[in-house]
């Protein structure tokens, strides 16, 4: 299974401009400006932060597994001059904060919210790490270190999908309160340390991601995945490998629309295209239904059959095939349950299968299956 959600609140921590908010700002930035001669290096930072109440009560629940993982995705917003090799990295932050309503460009700027200098305003004056003046050269934001996520960036997308579970953990388990993500090129408090990506005077260039702000359908996103597949065949037989070679694939009752907060459970059907006649049996075996093949946990990517959702506009992946994403069984057929809340309202998406079988063996068979199967999340 994959679940989403998207951020309460976010914003770009500019050094260059000290008491400065950008809370309301569309794009959020992990820049690194200086001189021409090397010289005066100024960096930003991202907080975000994401409402996990739902998440934690539905792992109470059982809902949600303890084993799942989380991942933060951003989305490019047009980088720029980035160098092939670099890494960004996520914390978890250590005091809380305030988004702020001011932009980068605000003429005369927005003091009240987060800042380089402060993490509420200039009218509070609550510096990152203590309440006193002293705190200003160690400003920049205030994060745990004993915790982190890393994600490499090398000729690869501008899009982030950092696996960010060992800081979510934290968070759910009482070890440290919920302030969110500050994530940034490797570096010290208040930027002081010169023998790493922040403070040396490599030009990396700037990361622009959408924040939650934008007007597009790329706001960020934390993103859940669990195992979820149950298998429970009943009285069902499974197709033979003869069968799957020209395998029939259907989705059964796929509506056209479903309802933004709406929790689904889809059923698909795989037939012999082509079924043997047998004079034993009076049931027509184009209505006998069969199990696909099973995967496992242990063995993704291998044996199973997994399903996919994308935008059809855009062509973007939403689901990938992978761990959250195996069809389950019971003694009435094949399914897989998708909860809509992570998806878009007023947009169409896709689905798309994947059968494998005879995995690692040279009989292996993969099948895609893109009929459209078509639907809109509305609200």
């Amino acid at each position: 299974m994959h679940y989403f959600i998207f951020p309460d609140i976010d914003t770009t921590l500019y050094e260059a401009s000290g008491s400065s908010n950008a809370g309301l700002d569309e794009i959020l930035e992990i820049r690194k400006d200086m001189t021409t001669s090397g010289g005066n290096v100024k960096v930003s930072r991202i907080l975000m932060k994401f409402d996990i109440s739902e998440i934690s009560s539905s792992i109470i629940n059982g809902t949600i597994s303890t084993d799942a993982k989380y991942y933060l995705n951003l989305y490019d917003a047009g980088s720029e001059n980035l160098n092939v090799s670099q890494s960004l990295w996520a914390y978890p932050v250590s005091q809380s904060w305030v988004e702020g309503q001011g932009t980068a460009n605000d003429n005369p700027i927005t003091l009240e919210g987060a800042s380089w200098r402060y993490r509420d305003g200039a009218a509070q004056k609550s510096f990152w790490l203590s309440g006193s003046e002293a705190a200003v050269s160690a400003s920049g934001g205030a994060w745990h270190t004993d915790v982190y996520a890393t994600q490499s960036f090398k000729y690869e997308s501008d899009d982030m999908r950092m696996n960010v579970t060992p800081i979510v953990k934290k968070w759910l388990d009482g070890t440290y309160p919920n302030n969110g993500f500050i994530i940034k090129r490797s570096g010290s408090f208040g930027n002081l340390d010169t023998n790493v990506d922040e403070g040396n005077t490599d030009r990396l260039g700037n990361f622009k991601f959408f924040s939650r702000q934008t007007h597009t359908i790329y706001p960020p996103k934390l993103e859940v995945e669990w195992f979820d597949t149950k298998w429970s065949t009943g009285s069902l037989s499974a197709l033979s490998s003869t069968e799957l070679e020209d395998l029939s694939f259907y989705m059964k009752s796929l509506r056209p629309e479903y309802k933004e907060k709406s929790k689904v459970k889809f059923r698909i059907v795989g037939r012999a295209k082509y079924p043997t006649k047998s004079f034993s049996n009076t049931a027509s075996e184009y209505l006998t239904v069969k199990s696909l093949p099973s995967g496992s946990v242990e063995n993704i990517g291998g044996d199973g059959t997994y399903y996919s959702v994308r935008d059809t506009q855009t062509e973007d992946v939403i689901v990938p095939y992978g761990t959250g994403s195996l069809v389950s069984c019971d003694s009435t057929g094949n399914y897989f349950n998708l909860w809509m809340n992570g998806l878009q309202s007023e947009r169409y998406y896709k689905f798309e299968f994947k059968v494998v079988s005879g995995s690692n063996t040279v009989d292996e068979t993969i099948q895609y299956f893109d009929d459209d199967f078509l639907f809109k999340v509305v609200r």
